[in-house]
């Protein structure tokens, strides 16, 4: 296999696993952990994903839920579905057009996430457990520019 160098990174390409594999391999660890985490509370990873966008986003429509959540919007109708029957979420009326419908966080979904938030931060900081601080932000700015970068 030959060696080169990357003009855009200056790294050896061919030395080892693409940024995509790596990446996508800690997506999945990543997801199996919050799985886990999640179980006593009966919600999914994608649901907690859900969760935590209402609570920063508040009052938004089924579509832009599904956006920032990572899911179709076939996906989010069956997600928002289950999360009402819980209690955990609440549609209602649109302030500006009566005919469409926002996603609420209910009491009982923000009860939740209050509950889960130091096992996340827990789960967080053994993720980057051996960076040093300066680097822990480093890479925050590194996946945000990544995003930017592909969207």
């Amino acid at each position: 296999m030959t060696k080169t160098t990357s003009p855009v990174t200056g790294a050896e390409t061919g030395t080892g696993p693409s940024l995509l594999y790596l990446l996508k391999r800690t997506e999945l660890v990543v997801r199996a952990r919050l799985e886990e985490l999640l179980k006593p509370a009966g919600v999914t990873a994608l649901q907690y994903t859900a969760l935590t966008v209402l609570e920063r986003h508040d009052g938004i429509s089924a579509a832009q839920l599904a956006r920032d959540s990572f899911v179709t919007a076939q996906s989010m109708a069956d997600m928002v579905r289950a999360l009402e029957s819980r209690g955990l979420v609440r549609r209602e009326p649109h302030p500006r057009n009566r005919r469409e419908k926002v996603i609420r966080l209910a009491e009982a979904g923000r009860r939740l996430l209050a509950d889960y938030a130091e096992p996340a931060r827990e789960l967080e900081e053994r993720m980057v457990r051996d960076f040093r601080p300066a680097d822990v932000e480093r890479f925050r700015e590194a996946l945000k520019s990544a995003h930017r970068a592909l969207s």
